[in-house]
């Protein structure tokens, strides 16, 4: 893979600048911690449109989203972003067990088609390097989330 260029390396400094964003760092914040919907269905009733949440996962996964597409059509180094962040796998892994319903739902079957590629590819990347380590994250995703939701319960 060709070096990276001054032009990508900016592009990926404004896109992390972004995400330092007041109101979409706090959308992120409350996604990696509160997020969790079994199905679509589940989605729209604890999270209905217009509500704060509804608006915290459409921030971050429109943000990623489009993250993915500036990639995915080579703007920025791959290998570069890919060593350097992974929160878009993250978001993706919490939203793509609702992305068929969804797509389904909005009649729109590109929803979020640009970060699945992303995160395909990532994913790909990261198992060539560290074989094993996509599941590694998924059960540590898993426990991170039941510990969480043992202490809302107990609360």
């Amino acid at each position: 893979m060709p070096e990276a260029t001054h032009e990508q390396v900016k592009l990926m400094l404004d896109l992390f600048e972004l995400r330092r964003e007041a109101r979409l760092r706090q959308a992120r914040t409350w996604f990696t911690s509160s997020f969790q919907a079994a199905n679509a269905e589940e989605m729209a009733k604890k999270y209905p449109m217009g509500g704060e949440e509804s608006v915290n996962v459409r921030m971050v996964a429109t943000y990623w989203d489009m993250v993915a597409n500036i990639a995915n059509r080579g703007l920025l180094h791959e290998e570069l972003f890919f060593e350097t962040t992974g929160e878009q796998w993250f978001v993706w892994e919490r939203l793509k067990h609702l992305v068929p319903a969804m797509r389904e739902m909005l009649k729109n079957p590109h929803m979020w088609e640009a970060l699945e590629e992303h995160c395909r590819r990532l994913e790909a990347w990261r198992e060539r390097r560290s074989p094993g380590s996509a599941e590694a994250m998924r059960q540590m995703m898993q426990k991170v989330m039941q510990a969480h939701a043992g202490n809302k319960a107990s609360s």
